[in-house]
C-alpha cells in the first residue's frame, strides 16, 4: 500500500527533477514494493531482480527516502542510542561518530536519547523513547547496559540491544569490549619501566565497568613488579576534568606524593595536569601523568598526554552493525573478540 506521505515525498523529489521510486521500478521492470524490499536488504528477492533494481538506482542516482523504505511496514530502520549525559563530551563524541557511521553504512538512521543519571526515571524514559520512535534496537554505552532494570525492560519488550563496554564479559545481547585491564597494566608497567615506583591511580565512575578493569590492571602491574600498594595513592574520580583536579590536589598534598599518576581517562588526566601547574609542579619533571582513551583532548593538553588509544569509534561502529544484523535476523557471533588498545607516548611522561 502506498501511503499519502510516500506519494508526497516522491512528488517532492520529482518536482526537484530527482529520480523517484516509481522511476526506479519502471526502469527495472518491477513493482515499487520490490524496489522497497531491495533497498531494505530483505532476503526474499531473487538475485537477478536485486541486481536489476540496484543497477537502476545507480543509473538514476536515486536517493531513497524514509517513507519509501517503510513500505514493508515491518521495521523502522532506525537504531536508538541511549546515553548518560556526560560531564565531558570527548568520549561520547567518538561513540556517536562510530555509531552513526555504522548505521549509515547499513542504511539505518541513528536516534539519540540522553539520560541524566540518577535523576531521570530510567525505565519509563527508555520505554517512552522506544514506544515513541519504534526503534528496531538499542545501543547502550556504559553504565546503562549494567543496570538490571534496563535489561529487564528490554527482555520484556523483546528488543535487540548491543552493549558498549559493559562490566560483565557478556550481557543478554551483543557486547563490545576492549582489553581495558591489559591496557591499564601495560600503561602502569610503562611508568615502572621509567623508574617510577610511587604511582598513584585515579578511578573512574564506580558504575562503569571499565573503571574496575582499569583499576585491576594497575593493581596487577604493581603486584607483578613487587611494588607496594598504597591506599593513599588511590583516589576516586568521576571521569571528568574537575574530579581529576580534586584528586590531584589530594595526591600532591601527601607527605610523600607520587612521582607518577595514572588517571582512568583523558579528561581526569587533563585535570591533573592543570592542578599540577596551579601548584607549581612541572610535568613531567616533577610528576609523570598518563590518561586513557586517547580522545582529541589528549593531544591538546600541555604537555601533550601519554595515554592509551582505545578504538572507541570502531567499537561503536561494530556494535551498531552487529545490532542491525541481529535486527535483520542474521546470525551474529555469540562472543565478539575484544579490541586491542595501543600505548601512545607523548610529553607528559619522563624517566625519573
Amino acid at each position: 500500500m502506498i501511503t499519502w506521505s510516500v506519494l508526497k515525498q516522491e512528488k517532492e523529489l520529482a518536482d526537484k527533477g530527482n529520480a523517484t521510486i516509481f522511476n526506479v521500478a519502471e526502469a527495472a521492470g518491477v513493482s515499487i514494493k520490490t524496489v522497497s524490499r531491495v533497498m531494505n536488504r530483505e532476503p526474499n528477492v531473487r538475485e537477478n531482480t536485486r541486481e536489476k533494481v540496484q543497477a537502476a538506482i545507480k543509473k538514476l542516482g536515486y536517493q531513497p527516502n524514509t517513507a519509501a523504505r517503510l513500505l514493508s511496514g515491518r521495521r523502522s530502520y532506525s537504531i536508538g542510542l541511549i546515553y548518560e549525559v556526560p560531564e565531558e563530551f570527548s568520549y561520547l563524541g567518538d561513540v556517536l561518530g562510530g555509531a552513526h557511521q555504522g548505521c549509515e553504512s547499513e542504511g539505518y538512521s541513528l536516534l539519540l536519547r540522553p539520560l541524566s543519571l540518577p535523576n531521570d526515571d530510567i525505565v519509563s524514559s527508555i520505554e517512552h523513547f522506544i514506544n515513541q520512535t519504534k526503534v528496531d534496537g538499542l545501543l547502550l554505552p556504559a553504565p546503562l547496559a549494567d543496570l538490571p532494570e534496563v535489561l529487564k525492560l528490554l527482555k520484556k519488550l523483546s528488543l535487540p540491544h548491543a552493549a558498549i563496554s559493559p562490566r560483565g564479559e557478556s550481557s543478554k545481547g551483543i557486547s563490545i569490549h576492549c582489553r581495558d585491564e591489559d591496557a591499564s597494566c601495560k600503561l602502569t608497567e610503562f611508568l615502572i619501566g621509567q623508574g617510577h615506583s610511587k604511582i598513584a591511580f585515579i578511578k573512574g565512575k564506580q558504575d562503569h565497568g571499565a573503571s574496575h578493569k582499569r583499576y585491576d590492571g594497575y593493581c596487577a602491574a604493581l603486584k607483578a613488579h613487587n611494588i607496594k600498594y598504597r591506599p593513599a595513592y588511590v583516589k576516586q574520580g568521576h571521569f571528568d576534568f574537575e574530579s581529576g583536579k580534586k584528586a590531584a590536589k589530594k595526591l600532591f598534598s601527601l607527605d610523600d606524593p607520587p612521582t607518577a599518576i595514572v588517571a582512568s581517562n583523558d579528561d581526569m588526566a587533563a585535570g591533573v595536569i592543570f592542578e599540577a601547574r596551579e601548584l607549581g609542579y612541572d610535568i613531567p619533571r616533577d610528576c609523570s601523568v598518563v590518561g586513557f582513551d586517547d580522545t582529541r583532548l589528549a593531544a591538546h593538553t600541555w604537555p601533550p598526554l601519554t595515554t592509551v588509544r582505545q578504538p572507541i569509534a570502531d567499537m561503536a561502529n561494530q556494535a551498531s552493525r552487529l545490532l542491525i544484523k541481529a535486527v535483520r535476523g542474521e546470525k551474529v557471533p555469540e562472543a565478539v573478540p575484544p579490541f586491542d588498545c595501543k600505548l601512545v607516548i607523548r610529553g607528559s611522561t619522563a624517566e625519573i
